[in-house]
């Protein structure tokens, strides 16, 4: 049987909480800041959590995760 292993991607990009949300960061704010709003830019800041109907998907991707 062949090792399980964790997608290099999204150990990367994403980190689980305590209480076994995932947070992850916003897309959409790396380049092309010109032309987006101020007010745009300042509501991408922080991090936010992972949808629940997304966590099937981070179960596959981290498994050893504990989710």
């Amino acid at each position: 049987m062949p090792k399980m292993k964790t997608k290099s991607s999204a150990k990367k990009r994403f980190r689980v909480r305590p209480g076994g949300s995932v947070k992850r960061g916003q897309a959409f704010k790396r380049h092309i800041l010109t032309k987006k709003t101020t007010k745009n830019k300042r509501q991408l800041r922080g991090a936010v959590n992972v949808h629940a109907t997304n966590m099937g998907h981070m179960a596959q991707m981290l498994p050893f995760a504990g989710l």
